[in-house]
């Protein structure tokens, strides 16, 4: 069995900062996750998709009321579900992939 020096249970903020830390010390460490992609509840899907989905809504209820108001005439515009969770994914994928990168260098 593999012996750690610190174990950190959780990829969320606090666990991957912690992990890095601990190795920046010296210290052998064990990052544990159940999800299949590191940085917890909030990267994955919690906040940071959440946020997502409100941007792209914010850029939906501007177009249709405020940019009028700009001398901006914009007619028919509708919202494309599918391309919004695509965005959301690309956004996630990003934040994801750069937790993953800190992981692999410290």
């Amino acid at each position: 069995m593999e012996k750690f020096d610190v174990v950190i249970i959780g990829s969320g903020p606090g666990g991957y900062i912690a992990a890095i830390r601990a190795g920046q010390l010296g210290l052998k460490t064990a990052l544990v996750e159940k999800e299949k992609e590191l940085g917890g509840t909030c990267l994955n899907i919690g906040c940071i998709p959440s946020k997502a989905l409100l941007t792209s809504s914010d850029h939906f209820m501007f177009a249709k009321m405020e940019a009028v108001k700009h001398g901006i005439v914009i007619d028919g515009v509708q919202v494309d579900l599918p391309k919004m969770q695509q965005r959301k994914d690309k956004v996630v994928k990003t934040f994801t992939s750069g937790v993953r990168a800190l992981m692999k260098t410290n």
